[in-house]
């Protein structure tokens, strides 16, 4: 298994587990052209943010995007955790708890302060995966405004 970096030849791949992570984490479905568009802008822009994929035999098994936040009170970046994913035929493996702890060792090399990620509550397989690999629920709730 190989872990790195996502790459634009990755695009569709991780478009396709999105939507199929959607479905499986918040039951929604999600278009999978405006997924692929919104992979793509990531992977061009590293200053959106970026997906750390495993791969086994060319397949994209398990992935992670990041995306950053700037602490005014901290003086340092935070990572948030989003979409992340794990073919089922290849969970309970190991392979989330590979992909956090490459993250980890990325996030130390750049001096970044804290990962976050949030989860739907009914999504409790995720956040016994979260807890088991040390992951610690928050007194935090996440508030949102559509502006268009």
């Amino acid at each position: 298994m190989l872990i790195r970096l996502a790459e634009l030849k990755d695009t569709e791949k991780i478009a396709k587990n999105n939507v199929m992570l959607a479905e499986e984490s918040e039951n929604i479905e999600i278009c999978y052209e405006r997924a692929v568009e919104g992979v793509e802008k990531v992977i061009e822009d590293i200053n959106k943010g970026f997906y750390l994929i495993a791969e086994e035999n060319g397949e994209i098994i398990g992935q992670i995007m990041i995306t950053y936040e700037w602490s005014d009170w901290k003086a340092r970046q935070i990572w948030w955790l989003q979409s992340i994913y794990v073919k089922k035929k290849h969970r309970r493996k190991g392979i989330m708890k590979l992909l956090i702890n490459e993250i980890i060792k990325m996030a130390l090399e750049n001096n970044v302060i804290l990962l976050r990620l949030y989860v739907h509550e009914n999504n409790k397989n995720a956040m016994n995966a979260y807890e088991k690999i040390d992951l610690k629920r928050t007194p935090y709730f996440i508030y949102e405004m559509k502006v268009q």
